[in-house]
Parts: structure tokens; sequence; C-alpha cells
């Protein structure tokens, strides 16, 4: 039988899994493979400190934070630059901003990490610039320079194609 501290765990887990895991697809850059691992990895490291994680104030602020940083320290190892290669990847689903979402996931994908996490928490989350900086553990100006440098690779990136994809 179940304790109910395991009960609350999967509870936490049902409620909070799907954004945990949109929210690694936006840090991996639509790498979906890596953006399940990252949410495996958060949710089994908030199940050891479950206890904890429990009676503090906000689990998925807690959670996200543990995203965020194991995204961090996976892109700083070596090996997480290799890339398996064979098959070719399931064509992408079609909708309205397919192109748009491709085009953003890409532009993503070539920002650095930390660059990626400064834009998912802050634009993507919503989160307050302190939320953020303590979440990365970075000064509050530094969040708001990279912040801005990362928007401005972002747009230097994209340059004029973005406009192209935006439905007018």
């Amino acid at each position: 039988m179940k304790s109910a501290r395991e009960n609350e765990y999967v509870e936490f887990v049902a409620a909070r899994a799907k954004a945990l895991y949109r929210s690694a697809y936006v840090l991996a850059a639509g790498d979906a493979h890596l953006a399940e691992d990252l949410v495996q990895e958060t949710l089994s490291r908030v199940y050891v400190h479950w206890k904890r994680v429990s009676g503090a104030d906000n689990p998925a602020a807690y959670a996200q934070t543990v995203l965020v940083r194991t995204f961090l320290s996976l892109r700083r190892r070596r090996s997480s630059t290799e890339r398996p290669v064979g098959n070719l990847p399931d064509g992408a689903a079609s909708g309205p901003d397919t192109a748009l979402r491709l085009t953003l996931l890409d532009a993503l994908g070539q920002l650095p990490p930390r660059d990626r996490a400064v834009l998912l928490l802050r634009y993507w989350e919503d989160r307050s610039i302190e939320e953020t900086a303590q979440m990365l553990r970075l000064s509050s100006s530094a969040v708001r320079s990279q912040g801005t440098r990362a928007i401005g690779r972002l747009r230097a990136l994209l340059g004029d194609s973005l406009s192209d994809l935006v439905p007018h």
C-alpha cells in the first residue's frame, strides 16, 4: 500500500508533468527525446527529495528550477553534443503555426543553453526577473542583460524570415 506522501507525489506528477515537458521541449529546442529525458531526470530528483519539496511553498516552482538546472548541467557535459543518426525523424505535425514553430525552435537551438534558459523562464514561463535570477543563481541585472542579448541574438538569427511566417 502506498503512503500518503507517495500519493501526493503521484498527484503532483499527474498535475505537472505536461507543463514540465512543454518547458523541457523549448529548452531542448524541439528535441522530444531530450525533453523526455530532462523531465524524467527532473521528476526522479524531485522524488528523492519529495519530503522536503512537498513542504515547500511552491513545489511546481521547485520542479521547474530542477528542470532548468538539469538542462544547464547536461549541456556542460561533453557527451551531450553527440547526436545519433540513421533514421529520419518523423515529419512535423501540420497546422497553421508549424512553420513558425519550427523556425523558432531552430533559432532557439542555435542559442547558448543559458540564453535559452533565460528566454524560457522570462517569456515562456512568464517568470519575473527576480524569480529567474533565483532559479539560475544569477543577479537580477545579469538576467536583464542576458535576456536582452539573447533576444538580440534571436532577432539576428531570424531576420525578416519570421515576418513571412506570421499570418497577416
